[in-house]
């Protein structure tokens, strides 16, 4: 192993323990820097609201290494159409809603029966998702209502002293696009949308 490997696998177990212990982490994805915290525990996502400044209505996401892992440990419940969605898109910039179970805090959905599944295609993302003892938030890691953060040095001060950061440089800064599948609807059109539409229409002939 080379020492940026080694670099790399210390920080992601900072992080996962940071976690664990109920702590806010920052890290990168395919999109943009995303603000992590313990997914099924409230404080911890009341916290991720608070540093974040966001409104308790607005629900925030759920990120997992696979769609599988939030069936199997019962995070969700999902239609052949939403699994069929998933083994197309995922791991990907989608954000994916899909029927929540009791196991999932109200606080993090905003008390939807819904919510919103993420599986970064960003080997640190993943990394660190497989070494945290919990799915994590998937929210963007910035103040409400100023822009996403494309690096660490683009993260406002208010978020950056209260969290754990692993840093992966830049990245693209495209949204994940936001997709209920159940609906057909579009929430939020970002990266993949025009081909997300095309699979929702059916032109690729996907089942209905």
């Amino acid at each position: 192993m080379n020492a940026n490997n080694a670099s790399d696998d210390r920080a992601i177990a900072r992080a996962a323990d940071a976690l664990g212990d109920g702590d806010l982490v920052v890290y990168p994805t395919e999109t943009v820097y995303g603000l992590g915290a313990n997914a099924l525990e409230s404080t911890a996502v009341e916290r991720a609201f608070e540093v974040k400044g966001r409104d308790r209505d607005k629900p925030v996401s759920l990120a997992v290494p696979t769609f599988e892992t939030a069936l199997e440990a019962g995070y969700i419940e999902a239609t052949a159409r939403e699994r069929a969605f998933a083994e197309r898109f995922l791991p990907g910039p989608i954000t994916l809603l899909c029927e929540r179970t009791s196991v999932v805090p109200d606080v993090l959905c905003a008390g939807r029966d819904r919510v919103g599944i993420r599986v970064p295609d960003c080997k640190q993302a993943l990394s660190l998702l497989e070494a945290a003892p919990c799915p994590i938030t998937a929210t963007s890691a910035n103040v409400s209502g100023q822009p996403s953060a494309r690096t660490v040095a683009e993260i406002d001060g208010q978020v950056r002293e209260e969290v754990v950061v692993l840093d992966g440089g830049e990245t693209p800064g495209t949204e994940s696009t936001v997709v209920d599948v159940s609906s057909e609807t579009i929430h939020r059109r970002g990266a993949l949308a025009d081909e997300i539409a095309a699979w929702l229409e059916g032109e690729n002939g996907e089942e209905r």
